[in-house]
């Protein structure tokens, strides 16, 4: 049985609309130039065309691509999203291609929402239907787009996506970034995750650890190094900036650099007192609110000399 006769069988007449077997028939002549446009054809449907590649197929003809990009679904999402297609039906079709070789429909765009449609226990999706021939490269790109730039890939994920790209096609991070319409800055430092130790990365799989600080890291060429480092980032809840510095103290083998304290507040009752820091510093709040007694005590001592 062909793809066509097996949705036709299970999708009955709604399939054979929407894969232009069967096209469907506009509503009845109006009033000629109803709505001001061409006689006998309501407004609503002048210039309205049915899509030939959408479709409602089965749940069960339908298959994940095992070379996707994103590997890993939280199943905390997938039941939130299950309830939701229960309650609310699918509010966007997935896009999927025909696999002759398999005899199922494989997902490009929309492992998701296909999770859940089975979770849900869903018997048909609605479904965009790629026609068109792709390679594993046109599809990773696919999947590139319509998931890694819409940030439904993790970190490490997309970093990965990038480099079996890169690899497939022979490209530089400036060829990928064109091809992909981002910064060749956002694709150096994806790329740079690769770099870490598989603890490292799985801080920023976990979201511990953000990114962008997490590329910073890999400017450390010991595995070790950067590990122990990692653990202080996070530990201490160090920003990007304090995060370049200590790397760069690192690298040149410098005691690690001071951080800018936390403004310290006290209430003293009729009135509050606030330490803050202008720059990362050792000054404690203690010695701080010494130093600033001792020159209120010069300021007193120096007014009867002024006075006389």
């Amino acid at each position: 049985m062909s793809k066509l006769d097996a949705l036709r069988k299970t999708a009955g007449q709604n399939v054979k609309d929407s894969t232009g077997s069967a096209r469907a028939t506009l509503p009845a002549a109006g009033p000629a130039g109803e709505g001001g446009g061409a006689p006998g054809v309501p407004a609503r449907w002048r210039g309205v065309e049915r899509s030939r590649d959408a479709a409602l197929i089965p749940v069960d003809m339908i298959d994940r691509d095992p070379t996707q990009p994103r590997q890993e679904f939280d199943e905390d999402e997938l039941a939130r999203l299950a309830e939701s297609l229960k309650t609310r039906g699918q509010l966007q079709p997935i896009r999927v291609r025909w696999d002759e070789g398999r005899g199922v429909y494989v997902v490009l765009v929309g492992e998701r929402r296909w999770r859940a449609a089975r979770l849900a226990g869903l018997e048909r999706l609605s479904c965009v239907v790629h026609e068109a021939p792709l390679d594993g490269e046109e599809r990773l790109v696919v999947q590139l787009v319509e998931n890694a730039l819409r940030s439904d890939l993790k970190p490490v994920e997309q970093a990965r996506a990038y480099r079996r790209l890169m690899d497939a096609r022979g490209y530089s991070t400036r060829d990928l970034a064109a091809e992909l319409h981002v910064a060749q800055t956002s694709v150096v430092r994806a790329l740079a995750l690769l770099e870490l130790p598989a603890g490292v990365q799985d801080r920023v799989e976990a979201g511990a650890l953000a990114p962008t600080v997490a590329a910073e890291l890999a400017k450390i060429d010991d595995g070790d190094l950067i590990s122990e480092v990692a653990e202080a980032v996070v530990s201490e809840g160090l920003k990007r900036s304090e995060v370049t510095e200590l790397v760069q103290a690192v690298k040149a083998r410098r005691p690690a650099p001071a951080r800018k304290p936390e403004p310290v507040t006290l209430d003293l009752g009729d009135c509050t007192v606030t330490v803050r820091w202008k720059k990362p510093s050792a000054v404690s709040a203690l010695q701080a609110l010494r130093k600033a007694l001792k020159y209120l005590q010069d300021q007193d001592r120096e007014k009867p000399e002024q006075a006389a």
